[in-house]
């Protein structure tokens, strides 16, 4: 079975939260998907910040998180102000 360290963006402590989460393998984050994953981790860690998702939306796509466009990135900002309660987009 493949490690979630295996894929791009996860190290060893966002494996840690994610598996912490429910997320043990790379399967279970493809399945889940970057925002239901930042949604569960965001519940046991309230610290985690758009970085996360970010890294997770790459993981996912098995992109550099930095190379994400900038249309998605723009969506999971909404996400994540969503997510907190913010209106429009977080900064």
């Amino acid at each position: 079975m493949a490690e979630l360290t295996s894929m791009r963006n996860i190290g060893r402590e966002m494996a840690r939260k994610l598996t912490a989460a429910g997320i043990d393998t790379p399967e279970k984050l493809l399945q889940a998907g970057a925002k239901q994953a930042f949604f569960q981790l965001a519940t046991l860690y309230p610290n985690v910040c758009l970085v996360h998702l970010y890294a997770l939306e790459g993981a996912v796509r098995d992109v550099d998180l930095n190379s994400l466009p900038e249309g998605t990135k723009e969506d999971l900002r909404e996400f994540n102000g969503a997510l907190r309660g913010k209106r429009g987009s977080a900064p």
